[in-house]
């Protein structure tokens, strides 16, 4: 008697979706990556702050690299080969999913998180980024592992195609994703200090003000500005910050954690006690976001005639700010054997 799906497929969670994704498909492929290695190895750490970009009539706020790019990054730091397929027509972006899933594959996909089901009404926003794993059919619903679930969900036929084929920012275009090569052996004593190194780079050294170390003082400057504007429009702006940094997907102090578990693991393996200092340094700046996030709260329930504290606010994120250059530069001053 053949095997099903779910007797073989191992479902997980994780704090974040497109890396947690991306563990359970290599260890699953018999690869077993943490949820940090992932998103440590992709270097997908980042900060950046673009006025110019607008979600929600609000400047765009990122503290991890764009969709797709823990795939992608995987695929150029690690050597893996990834199927990737999207679609113009939802008819065909459903059969061809049947198809995978015939064959016994598991499916990486993305979809918006509104118009998934077993989502609570309170947790569904119009987010295009979401990644989750399909694993089987059965009639009219498919098995999903979400990694931000503790459990395995279903999801109606219907509802999934809906949400693989919303349109709007970051439209998934009914992407399906799956790996055709796994390499055996990783040589991490080479890939580690190169990827690290690179990241740490990328937010010191970035040219341009939107992103790196730079972009986190150059929000914090927008928040001192804030004393000018109009209160109700200034208070929504600091809900934004809050809202982008600690409820989508796992929120930047969220990625900072993360990421120092990931200098941890790596320390382990390179046998690099620095790594272990840097991790706690990360922590740290993780603490301080949240630290920041607490000052914002409060500034935005203070009632009509009482004074908020603008100046106090961008002094705390400037503090962010020297706290992650310490950690990078640290990173870059590290001698790797």
């Amino acid at each position: 008697m053949n095997k099903t799906p779910q007797s073989i497929f191992q479902h997980s969670h994780f704090a974040h979706c497109e890396s947690g994704v991306m563990s359970l498909m290599m260890s699953h492929h018999g690869l077993p990556l943490s949820e940090a290695m992932v998103f440590g190895l992709s270097g997908a750490l980042i900060f950046a702050y673009i006025p110019f970009v607008k979600l929600g009539g609000m400047p765009l706020i990122a503290y991890r690299t764009r969709p797709k790019s823990i795939i992608k990054g995987l695929q150029k730091n690690l050597g893996i080969k990834m199927k990737m397929h999207t679609f113009s027509n939802p008819a065909k972006g459903s059969q061809v999913l049947d198809k995978l899933l015939e064959q016994g594959k598991i499916i990486g996909a993305q979809s918006s998180v509104f118009w998934l089901p077993y989502f609570p009404p309170e947790m569904r926003f119009h987010f295009n980024g979401h990644n989750l794993i399909i694993y089987g059919r059965e009639k009219d619903e498919y098995l999903i592992s979400d990694p931000v679930f503790e459990t395995e969900q279903r999801c109606p036929v219907r509802d999934l195609e809906r949400a693989r084929f919303v349109k709007g920012m970051m439209a998934p275009k009914g992407l399906l994703y799956y790996p055709v090569y796994i390499p055996e052996d990783i040589d991490y004593q080479s890939i580690l200090p190169r990827v690290i190194k690179k990241n740490a780079r990328t937010m010191l050294k970035t040219p341009v003000p939107i992103a790196g170390v730079r972009a986190i003082r150059a929000l914090g400057k927008s928040i001192g500005q804030l004393e000018k504007k109009d209160r109700r429009w200034a208070k929504l702006f600091l809900g934004h910050i809050v809202r982008m940094q600690e409820e989508i997907g796992t929120g930047g102090a969220g990625f900072r954690f993360i990421y120092a578990s990931f200098l941890q693991e790596a320390g382990s393996i390179l046998n690099n006690r620095e790594l272990d200092i840097a991790s706690d340094q990360m922590t740290a700046v993780g603490d301080q976001w949240r630290e920041f996030a607490l000052l914002a709260v409060k500034a935005i329930r203070k009632k009509k005639g009482e004074k908020i504290n603008f100046p106090a606010l961008q002094e705390k994120l400037y503090s962010v700010a020297r706290a992650e250059e310490e950690t990078y530069r640290k990173l870059l001053q590290i001698h790797f054997s």
